[in-house]
């Protein structure tokens, strides 16, 4: 905080010290006088990402007493770390709001930097009130994903010469991610519902609805998207369409992906809920053809996810014609330890109610069979395979509050409710992502459970990675990280890039936003 003088004499002796060329600093205002302005920075938690923008770093409150005389900055400086100096564009001063979403934010002024140290220029003349500035950094397109950035505001300086000390209450490394699909990106207005797998040639496959018109779920005009990349995220190819089916794209599409690799045939399998006109949730009723009930359809690629299949439908082989609809997951599928496939679902029964449950092939992808409903009440659901033979299903429940966790040993013919359900993964009611991985872990390949959704009960915010050492049995607090702390559309996807790394894609406000963490930031 800065004091500024009531006392005639400290007003005349800064005057005399601002003529004299000499820089009034904090400490020296401490001793002249009593009337305060308090100048506060805080970090905000989030990545930062290329392709992006804005990429709100820090925010600096400022607010000044009522009675004192309009202050006049005229720039701000800083440190930046820990990143190679090439992979920043440059550093941005906003003067904004509250939340870091930017909303009716005016750009103040601008840096590229040459070193560490940086300032950057601006004009502002704040009267009495709270004010709020957000420095952001801008990135370059080939960032590497690899490093991580620090930003500390050090100081705001007046054109009187009066320099206001910045104390930021922390200073923590930012991971740089990359925006992989952003709104308007190729003409299109919102990019949502992630999955993502690798292959086992280590390339990374992401899934997604191309909504093309607005942000409203099926039925609408949605097609199904596709982006690879083969070097472990750093950079991805262009989107292609997928699954585009028949139908007026004005109420028909397909969406909801979820994606799972079978190793043994290397095959990638991508299915979706196809609604020809209005047959998704609110429109689809009994029966099993695209007239009557959606369809859940599947698409696939041999050759790494380069072609892809024309996609067809299998609901006569998993839809019960009484059932009102039934369709994936969505996120990923898994292969389990004997080879069979297995992808999440979900149906609306007779009665409307929904059902969270499984599909699987005992004959890689030539036929279907699905299972009965985990518990009434669930949709959007993940399964792993915690031992073999044994399927975790971790679900949406439309009840709020806590994830629904169920197990099953014979395929969804039954199914055991877990002692984590509803009392251990807090939720906001919202599909999350739920992975096995075999990753390094104090020097020894371990299998871990990774889940991945907004870390609150009630709010769509706070994405957040947590791990299980012991198969989800237990989640202790001080195995998880909180990625980002915005509210969002609160979608997610994992999958391991590498014995020490994991890939995150998830939704940030109609974009989906990549990025990769080390496995040694989430367990402690």
């Amino acid at each position: 905080m800065i004091t500024i003088f009531k006392n005639t004499f400290g007003k005349y002796l800064l005057a005399l010290l601002v003529l004299c060329g000499v820089a009034c600093t904090q400490k020296l205002y401490d001793r002249l006088g009593t009337s305060v302005v308090s100048v506060a920075a805080t970090e905000s938690v989030n990545p930062v990402f290329t392709r992006q923008a804005i990429n709100p770093c820090v925010r600096i409150e400022v607010n000044i007493p009522k009675g004192h005389k309009e202050l006049n900055f005229n720039a701000i400086s800083g440190i930046i770390g820990n990143v190679s100096l090439g992979d920043i564009e440059r550093i941005e001063l906003y003067k904004g709001n509250e939340k870091p979403d930017f909303t009716g934010t005016e750009l103040l002024g601008s840096v590229i930097p040459t070193g560490k140290k940086f300032t950057i220029p601006f004009e502002s003349k704040p009267v009495v009130g709270q004010h709020i500035f957000w420095v952001s950094l801008s990135l370059k397109t080939g960032a590497n994903t690899a490093h991580k950035i620090t930003l500390n505001v050090e100081q705001l300086t007046d054109k009187t010469g009066v320099i206001y000390k910045i104390n930021q209450r922390s200073v923590t490394a930012k991971y740089i991610g990359i925006g992989l699909r952003l709104p308007k990106d190729e003409n299109v207005h919102t990019y949502r519902i992630p999955g993502m797998i690798t292959t086992d040639k280590g390339t990374l496959i992401a899934v997604y609805d191309i909504r093309y018109d607005d942000s409203r779920d099926l039925p609408a005009n949605i097609d199904v998207g596709m982006s690879r990349s083969t070097n472990g995220g750093q950079s991805w190819g262009e989107m292609k369409n997928i699954i585009d089916m028949e139908g007026p794209k004005d109420n028909s599409g397909a969406g909801d992906p979820c994606v799972l690799f079978d190793p043994v045939t290397k095959t990638i399998y991508v299915a979706a809920l196809w609604s020809k006109g209005n047959r998704s949730i609110a429109g689809s009723g009994p029966g099993l053809s695209p007239e009557e009930t959606g369809q859940f359809v599947i698409t696939s690629s041999t050759d790494d996810g380069l072609t892809w299949t024309k996609p067809y439908s299998i609901t006569s082989q998993v839809k019960n014609p009484e059932w009102r609809l039934f369709f994936p997951g969505p996120g990923n599928g898994i292969a389990m330890t004997d080879g069979k496939l297995v992808f999440p679902a979900q149906y609306w029964d007779a009665q409307k109610m929904p059902h969270a449950t499984l599909i699987y092939s005992d004959d890689h992808g030539k036929s279907w069979k699905s299972g009965i409903g985990a518990k009434s009440n669930t949709t959007e659901s993940q399964l792993v395979e915690t031992a073999q033979g044994t399927l975790m299903l971790n679900m949406r429940d439309n009840r709020g509050g806590f994830r629904s966790i169920a197990t099953t040993a014979d395929f969804g013919k039954s199914w055991q409710e877990h002692a984590t359900s509803r009392n251990t993964l807090q939720e906001p009611v919202c599909m999350a992502a739920f992975i096995k991985a075999k990753v390094m872990v104090k020097g020894h390949l371990k299998d871990v459970l990774f889940f991945c959704n907004p870390n609150d009960s009630k709010s769509r915010k706070d994405i957040t990675i947590k791990a299980s050492l012991d198969m989800g049995e237990t989640w202790l607090p001080v195995n998880q990280l909180l990625v980002d702390s915005r509210n969002c559309y609160g979608y997610s996807a994992l999958t391991k890039v590498d014995d020490h790394t994991v890939g995150l894609l998830y939704e940030g406000v109609g974009s989906l936003l990549f990025v990769k963490i080390p496995v040694k930031d989430i367990i402690k």
